[in-house]
């Protein structure tokens, strides 16, 4: 449904100057409200003081990411929450799940008057009327070490009173908040008695201060604590005019010790997953770095980058290559969003492009053990200057590959008696799970690498769609297909071929006939889920 909620969407968006309270409320709807509850009775006393000062470093994070949006947007909201009319409410709930006056499931199109008619795409990290070019021309004049500030993470471009470009630390930028958010980090850490915990966030409260995030990222890494935290900018999805500036996040959580547990036999056979990939043994990592940690925790609270749009369901940080090299990355899994998206829009999603017989196939399990193989095979196969060569398309290969390559593992383990074999379950759930990350639309990249996995997968006939317009999986055929879509892709990546990667994400990113007519019967369907919190 997404590529029809697009199109139908978008022409109404272009066609009125703003959506009315009808128009705004079935937009709301494609959010289906879910609680996610979180059981806190195990946490000492102290951990649940610290928790309720990391909720509340979390919503000041809020604040800075509403600024990094665009720079309206803290007035706007403002003047929306004066609204009490029920238009006026309407417009603020979707401002509240958009980060902004931009929908995100319409192509980011003004619901609103008297804003940019599409988000900025510097969003706030630069002026509005900076173009790529005058970027280029300026940062390369300055000095090597100015260079890399003013391309970092941690910098807004800014225009002087000559209306030169200058560069402004995070520090500096949003100092008030940060200044904020880093006593409430310190107040939590006088809480707990976890000594990781405590010493992440002063190391983290201080890198506030700095803009100097490496030592804090390293604690990070390190944290083994009931209550697990990520606080800070990392994500650059929201500056996409140059890809370069880290958005302001908080996941506060709360570890599943059981689920975290059942994690460690893939950390086991990670090298060995490696080693066996379906790829020339000269682009393959002969020793891993030591595997950083896998977390299975469940959300409390998720603000700025992390709570707008389509949530997020798990995610592989820090994104410091230094780290990456030394330590790999952590994988966090969220395990109640994943549980709230499976039932509130998964099983819907199936029971229209399922049979009912391949329906009983559809398993949480698979939906939840495949999204961990994907974050974790981010970090296999090739890493040097992958993003580098492959620019814009880096993004749609890399989520394609990490899909793929997780179906693989997860086969590999299947094969060799090291997990209970349950192919039919996991390609079966997966088939269903692609329709609703296609339902974003293929100008995203995780849509667009989606389609390009269908259309291939089908083009081998690994996916059949049938008369009936429902859609199933060729068990003779999907083990070879998905081994030869890995190998594929990781050869894009190996050799850095842009002309290879740009023409498999031109000719098969696209959404076909079948495809169009399946998404179409979703389209009454809600999109995503927006997490509540219960009343506490």
């Amino acid at each position: 449904m997404r590529w029809a909620v697009v199109l139908v969407m978008s022409m109404t968006l272009g066609a009125a100057t703003v959506p009315d309270l009808a128009e705004l409320n079935r937009m709301i709807a494609r959010f289906a409200p879910a609680e996610l509850k979180v059981n806190t009775s195990a946490l000492s006393a102290g951990d649940k003081q610290a928790l309720q000062k990391l909720i509340e470093a979390a919503r000041v994070i809020d604040d800075i990411f509403l600024s990094q949006r665009w720079s309206g947007n803290a007035g706007l909201r403002a003047r929306l929450q004066e609204d009490t009319s029920e238009l006026g409410k309407a417009r603020l709930h979707y401002f509240d799940l958009n980060k902004g006056p931009w929908s995100e499931l319409d192509g980011q199109i003004a619901f609103l008057s008297g804003v940019p008619p599409r988000k900025p795409l510097g969003a706030n990290f630069y002026p509005e009327d900076m173009s790529k070019d005058e970027f280029e021309t300026w940062a390369a004049k300055l000095p090597a070490a100015h260079q890399e500030q003013a391309r970092g993470f941690f910098t807004v471009i800014r225009r002087g009173a000559d209306k030169e470009l200058t560069a402004v630390p995070y520090s500096k930028a949003y100092a008030q908040d940060l200044e904020r958010a880093a006593k409430l980090l310190e107040e939590a850490a006088s809480l707990t008695s976890n000594a990781t915990l405590k010493d992440f966030l002063k190391v983290r409260a201080q890198a506030f201060r700095t803009d100097d995030y490496y030592a804090s990222d390293v604690a990070w890494m390190k944290l083994d604590a009931p209550i697990d935290v990520t606080i800070g900018p990392y994500e650059t999805y929201n500056d996409e005019l140059l890809g370069y500036k880290a958005a302001f996040e908080a996941y506060v959580t709360l570890r599943d010790e059981q689920e975290t547990a059942k994690m460690k036999n893939f950390a086991d056979h990670i090298q060995e997953i490696e080693n066996n990939l379906p790829l020339d043994a000269k682009y393959k990592n002969a020793k891993l770095g030591a595997l950083a940690p896998i977390r299975v925790v469940n959300e409390v609270l998720a603000t700025g980058d992390g709570a707008h749009g389509v949530r997020t369901a798990a995610f592989n940080l820090p994104n410091d290559e230094r780290i990456v090299r030394a330590m790999g990355s952590k994988r966090v899994m969220l395990k109640n969003v994943q549980e709230a998206k499976f039932s509130k829009i998964l099983q819907p999603i199936a029971a229209r492009v399922l049979s009912a017989a391949d329906q009983k196939d559809l398993s949480f399990d698979s939906f939840f053990t495949h999204i961990l193989a994907h974050e974790m095979t981010h970090g296999i196969g090739p890493q040097a200057n992958v993003r580098q060569s492959l620019k814009e398309l880096h993004a749609a290969i890399e989520e394609a590959k990490a899909d793929v390559t997780g179906l693989f593992m997860l086969q590999y383990l299947f094969d060799h008696k090291l997990l209970p074999a349950a192919e039919r379950p996991l390609y079966t759930t997966f088939l269903a799970s692609s329709f609703r990350t296609l339902r974003f639309g293929v100008h995203e990249a995780h849509g667009k690498g989606m389609a390009m996995q269908v259309n291939y997968l089908t083009d081998k006939g690994a996916f059949v769609a049938k008369v009936d317009g429902t859609f199933a999986v060729d068990f003779t055929k999907i083990k070879g297909a998905v081994r030869d879509l890995v190998h594929d892709l990781l050869e894009v990546e190996a050799t850095g071929d842009y002309a290879r990667a740009k023409k498999m994400l031109d000719e098969l990113g696209v959404i076909r006939p079948a495809m169009a007519r399946a998404l179409d019967k979703l389209k009454d369907l809600p999109t995503d889920i927006e997490p509540i919190r219960p009343a506490s």
